[in-house]
């Protein structure tokens, strides 16, 4: 996760201590897909979401345990996934439980099921942040996502969040079908007031697996990079306090930096530290997720290789056993890296980026990820 509004402005924000300064001896971020069940279909779900949950999901007993383990481990922030997690009935136990705990609670939602009553419950219940997705505008968000009426549903819930101070974001994943978009997402942010907006780069993941095709090309990419940072510089110039993020390509923090570097940006060396701080992809370091049936994983997008059970074995013992060979790949992944990825000369800032959309592509979860943009000139491999 980048924060662009930050390289651009160098204003505190709100997840710094959790990129920049973090503190040793803490927990990862987790990422809880709680429930598989939703009212939408989303074509790129990662997830592979479905109208109904599992059967198998953790009961409420079984979920206390878990925030009680979280808790314990020093995990700072749970981010409540789906599915759609308000189909959850015991959601808001659960969230008010982990924020008594000490555990920041975060939402990922589709956002259509936040009726001013549930923006109330969810600000009282000690949410800290309300992502909502939407991608693109009414016709295309609403073909991506198989609901007629879903992006009106969704900016409705967004206001209502605004409308009660429940702080609130726009997620939006960017494909070939809706990146002539961007430019009205950020209208729509500031005419809105939204605090803050996430753009997801598509990971070849779940139902999104069959998607690369719909990814865009690396000069589109960089023209997509270039609006970004352009309308979040705009932003600050204006004095509109927003946090503009970019998120899943660390190949997103190399551009900015040779960007900067090139139009002789006064604090490069502070962005430069920042990036190295930040350390590129935290998957299976500093972000971990667990699944509806209690299977964790490294990241959410990484369904498809499971590191134990909390069923089982509590989640911090499960994160801090090295004899798993892939957990401790992510741990130290530059001698096990292939390709453009083993020789680039940016490891420090990217960290290999995703191994899912490599493993999607070349069936080899070490090979380079396909969705770098940089040059082998940039890299330097050139």
């Amino acid at each position: 996760m980048l924060s662009i509004s930050k390289m651009v402005s160098g204003k505190k924000e709100s997840g710094d201590h959790l990129r920049y300064h973090r503190k040793p001896n803490t927990g990862p971020v987790v990422v809880w897909n709680s429930t598989r069940a939703c009212n939408l279909l989303c074509k790129h779900c990662y997830a592979s979401a479905k109208q109904e949950p599992e059967t198998s999901e953790l009961t409420t007993e079984e979920a206390r345990a878990f925030i009680d383990d979280l808790a314990h481990f020093g995990v700072p922030v749970l981010l409540f996934s789906g599915g759609e997690p308000l189909m959850r009935p015991d959601f808001f136990e659960l969230a008010r439980y982990a924020r008594e705990l000490g555990i920041r609670p975060v939402l990922s939602t589709n956002g259509t099921l936040i009726t001013r009553e549930v923006a109330w419950a969810l600000k009282q219940a000690g949410i800290g942040y309300v992502g909502v997705s939407i991608d693109g505008l009414p016709e295309t968000n609403d073909r991506l996502r198989g609901y007629d009426g879903a992006f009106e549903a969704a900016l409705e819930g967004i206001r209502n969040c605004v409308a009660v101070g429940q702080r609130v974001g726009l997620r939006f994943t960017i494909t070939r079908n809706n990146y002539h978009e961007i430019e009205a997402i950020f209208d729509l942010v500031e005419r809105e007031n939204i605090n803050r907006v996430c753009f997801y780069h598509l990971v070849y993941a779940g139902r999104g697996s069959k998607l690369r095709d719909l990814d865009l090309d690396s000069r589109e990419k960089r023209r997509v990079l270039d609006l970004i940072i352009a309308r979040a510089s705009d932003f600050s110039r204006r004095g509109f306090d927003k946090e503009i993020l970019t998120v899943d390509n660390h190949a997103d923090a190399v551009y900015l930096y040779l960007k900067a570097e090139k139009n002789n940006d006064e604090r490069i060396s502070l962005i430069s530290k920042w990036l190295h701080n930040a350390g590129g992809n935290r998957s299976g370091v500093a972000i971990g997720a667990v699944d509806w049936c209690g299977n964790v994983h490294p990241d959410q997008f990484t369904m498809n290789h499971t590191l134990g059970n909390i069923r089982e074995r509590k989640f911090s013992e499960i994160w801090t056993d090295l004899s798993n060979p892939l957990l401790a790949g992510l741990r130290n992944r530059r001698p096990l890296l292939k390709g453009r990825c083993a020789a680039c000369k940016w490891l420090d800032v990217c960290n290999g980026n995703f191994r899912a959309r490599a493993e999607a592509v070349y069936h080899d979860f070490w090979a380079s990820d396909p969705a770098c943009y940089l040059t082998d000139q940039e890299i330097g491999i050139g």
